[in-house]
């Protein structure tokens, strides 16, 4: 009888962790990596131009509206899961800086030619000293900044659908005083 009864420990054990799995995927919590620059004006750039491209500096990201800085690679595979949305967001008219983060800038210039350019202006960042004053964790990471320059959101993973509308739309309209 003792036998039988520590049979069923090991698929209970199991049945256990898949349930708390399953609920740990089902978090939506903007907070889940809270940013300790939210509310403060975005940090300074130390950036490097994107051969042949538009760049930016920080007082870019101080005009008026709300804007995204996205921090991408192209050795970035969830990179490429989110550029379809990154580029129905430019096509609406949001505009996009990217910061290409420890990339080589033939390979992010070939990503874009594959992929489209959603950017409004793009930068490198090849020492990765921009992401580390940003606090990104990883890329992608995209922040919404209002027309102050000042960070309203900080999103750590690829944009969905689902992202865009229950975190990044009210952030940039947050951002844009509505």
């Amino acid at each position: 009888m003792k036998i039988k009864a520590l049979a069923v420990l090991p698929p209970l054990i199991f049945a256990g962790m898949a349930v708390a799995f399953w609920l740990g995927m089902q978090r939506d919590d903007p907070e889940a990596l809270p940013s300790a620059r939210a509310g403060q004006v975005a940090p300074e750039l130390t950036l490097e131009p994107m051969p042949g491209e538009a760049g930016f500096d920080a007082e870019t990201l101080r005009n008026p509206g709300a804007k995204l800085v996205n921090f991408w690679a192209s050795w970035c595979a969830p990179c490429r899961v989110e550029h379809p949305h990154l580029a129905a967001l430019a096509e609406e008219g949001v505009p996009i800086y990217g910061i290409n983060y420890k990339d080589e800038p033939e390979r992010a210039l070939g990503f874009l030619r594959d992929l489209g350019n959603p950017f409004a202006a793009i930068a490198a960042d090849a020492s990765g000293r921009t992401a580390l004053d940003w606090g990104v964790y990883g890329v992608p990471e995209t922040y919404v900044l209002d027309g102050e320059g000042r960070i309203v959101l900080r999103f750590a993973g690829p944009i969905t659908e689902r992202v865009i509308d229950s975190q990044i739309r009210p952030a940039i309209a947050k951002a844009n005083g509505n």
